[in-house]
């Protein structure tokens, strides 16, 4: 094992995975609602996952060859966004969320939450360029079976970061009984999507 690639891989990943996005919100809203929250750890972690393991394979130069591909991904990502920014803006507005799950069918919900977490890993042109150009183009500092020992350290940082961070909300919800917290928390992530949709318009220039 090659102890200084795996760390390499683990403080690398963990330095792009951590910062604050539209997914890593939409994890702790799940998680603070506990709301089909294995589902959604297990599409982060897996969608990361393979997206790295992809970059390290050598994914990353088409990916930097398939300029036309990104600029879809970015209008259709930049459009996601600011639905689910605006979505947020009407709760907090209308004060309509809340700990318990709304009613309903809890198969459709459970299909929603998927395509919407999908969405939010996906559907940024940034994850690509994160985990598959970034991370695949810094492993090629490592020769032989140390490469993959790095693709290992930054697929452990998503797998503990998005499981610390579904399970781990569940902490804050003594700050979460009222309907002003809510609101607050439907405010800033309303904020937080209308401004990465206009920062995505803008990213390519």
């Amino acid at each position: 094992m090659s102890s200084a690639a795996y760390l390499a891989g683990l403080g690398t990943g963990a330095s792009l995975i951590i910062a604050i996005g539209a997914q890593n919100a939409f994890v702790l809203r799940q998680g603070l609602q506990r709301r089909h929250v294995g589902l959604v750890v297990a599409i982060c972690t897996l969608s990361d996952v393979t997206l790295i393991l992809l970059g390290v394979a050598g994914m990353g130069l088409a990916v930097q060859q398939h300029v036309g591909l990104l600029q879809w991904l970015r209008y259709i990502g930049a459009i996601f966004l600011l639905g689910y920014g605006l979505l947020a803006a009407w709760r907090a507005w209308r004060g309509t969320s809340g700990l318990q799950p709304t009613g309903g069918d809890i198969d459709a919900d459970r299909w929603r939450v998927a395509l919407a977490c999908l969405g939010f890993t996906l559907l940024n042109p940034h994850v690509y360029l994160d985990t598959v150009v970034l991370l695949g183009s810094v492993s090629t500092h490592y020769a032989g079976d140390a490469h993959w020992w790095f693709a290992s350290g930054a697929a452990s940082a998503s797998v503990v970061w998005f499981t610390g961070l579904g399970y781990g909300a569940r902490l804050l919800l003594p700050w979460f009984r009222s309907a002003l917290a809510w609101r607050l928390l439907d405010a800033f992530v309303a904020v937080l999507m209308l401004v990465l949709a206009s920062v995505l318009l803008g990213a390519f220039g």
